[in-house]
């Protein structure tokens, strides 16, 4: 990482008491006070210890059917649901988004964000990573720049993805130009079964953990071979790094630990919902808990070009009771102070009903919902027209939300990371969104 604006953001992690004093006392001339210096070291030690986990309901989750219902409007626009009050006077959402009405207190609801495109590949790289889809570069998603700029905190991989929900074609939700071994620890498996078990964590056949030493060291001794062309060599290097984190993996307790839901109350499971997406979430709060500082629990099935209302029966209500469910515990434990709890889509859903009784892209209006770290709860952002067409008023983008994301973990806006070929790239170019930094 290259920062390029060092006064506005210190790491000191990685260095000693001694040469963090001779820090200070370089930029004494800046008016950089030691008060003022061991402040930004406290902070960026608070931000260690932050957390995200990231909602991704890929195929773009209707906002008209859920947290931004239209009761006015006419019947071909309102749809088939009907609504109901929330914990906030005068708001409203479905019927089949009843935990999220009584719990509308603990989180926050965003209904001002313009995604500015209906392309689901493109849509997915340009939501998870705040940055323009760019055809000749990939920008890192969020997990990914988390990895970078904080690194691991045991053998746990920083960066995990729980399911396979992502649109891979334009490249989103991977590590781009910072390299694989940012890419998420991908678990493609369900969590709700019986049989579930880790790929990779659980070696495959009943391999014995001497037969991955063996490899391991077969590893080490490639690693003594010559590089003789330093392009090659960068790419072999993040390729060995990749396998070192996968050996690490597979070898650690501490990992199986993680992913066994077993260790948990039937309550508790039973809270989050017996279903793929309860689990997840549950096992998404025991990751961070072990020590991944990013989970993304993507969730598939929301392209409802046809048949949106019976899909959305279906899909909604493990949402709402997962989704509250990982808030609430969160808040049991105390972990809700410092871990941001974020849902958002590709994008929301025209108002239209079409002939197959389904809904088509929305590249005008669309939502997240957040909570955690400050986000102030009961709070309701923004509004979309009579037809939940478009953003009435002030509206934010993607680039807004990752600001928000960066900022609520402790990442400076001014981070800026080298790309392959020698060029800085500003990690990003947002303004936070004032209303949910509390």
């Amino acid at each position: 990482m290259l920062n390029l604006f060092k006064q506005q953001d210190w790491n000191c992690q990685g260095g000693s008491r001694r040469n963090f004093l001779m820090q200070v006392g370089s930029l004494a001339g800046l008016g950089i006070s030691l008060d003022r210096a061991m402040q930004v070291e406290a902070a960026s030690k608070t931000s260690n210890e932050l957390n995200c986990i990231l909602i991704w309901t890929r195929g773009g989750t209707s906002h008209i059917d859920s947290i931004d219902p239209k009761p006015d409007a006419i019947a071909d626009v309102r749809g088939e649901f009907k609504t109901i009050s929330t914990a906030v006077p005068g708001i409203q959402f479905t019927e089949y988004m009843p935990q999220f009405a009584k719990k509308l207190g603990s989180f926050s609801v965003l209904r001002n964000l313009n995604p500015r495109n209906g392309s689901h590949s493109t849509a997915d790289a340009i939501m998870m990573s705040g940055k323009p889809f760019n055809q000749t570069i990939t920008y890192p998603c969020f997990g990914s720049a988390i990895s970078k700029e904080k690194g691991k905190r045991n053998s746990l991989p920083p960066f995990i993805q729980l399911g396979s929900n992502v649109d891979r074609l334009k490249r989103a939700g991977l590590g781009g130009y910072l390299g694989i071994e940012y890419n998420p620890f991908e678990v493609p498996g369900d969590p709700n079964s019986k049989t579930f078990k880790v790929r990779d964590v659980t070696p495959p056949g009943g391999l014995p953990l001497s037969r991955f030493e063996k490899r391991r060291q077969a590893l080490n001794l490639l690693d003594t071979l010559p590089r003789k062309d330093k392009k090659n060599a960068g790419a072999l290097e993040a390729t060995d790094q990749f396998y070192r984190n996968a050996f690490e993996v597979i070898s650690s307790p501490q990992t199986k630990k993680a992913f066994d839901l077993s260790q948990e109350k039937a309550e508790l499971r039973d809270a989050y919902g017996r279903h793929t997406f309860g689990q997840s979430c549950l096992l998404a709060r025991r990751l961070v808990e072990s020590g991944a500082r990013f989970v993304t629990v993507s969730d598939g099935g929301w392209d409802t070009h046809g048949s949106n209302f019976k899909t959305l029966r279906s899909k909604l209500p493990p949402v709402d009771q997962g989704m509250t469910a990982l808030i609430e515990d969160l808040k049991d434990r105390g972990l809700l102070a410092n871990t941001l709890v974020v849902w958002m889509t590709d994008f929301g859903r025209t108002s239209v009903i079409n002939a197959n009784s389904g809904r088509d892209h929305s590249s005008t209006a669309s939502y997240i919902c957040m909570s955690g770290i400050g986000t102030p709860g009961g709070a309701v952002i923004g509004q979309t027209d009579a037809k939940a067409e478009r953003v009435v008023g002030k509206e934010y983008y993607a680039h807004d939300v990752a600001a928000t994301i960066y900022s609520k973990l402790g990442i400076s806006l001014d981070t800026f990371h080298i790309a392959p070929d020698g060029r800085p790239i500003r990690l990003c170019d947002g303004h936070p969104i004032p209303e949910l930094m509390g």
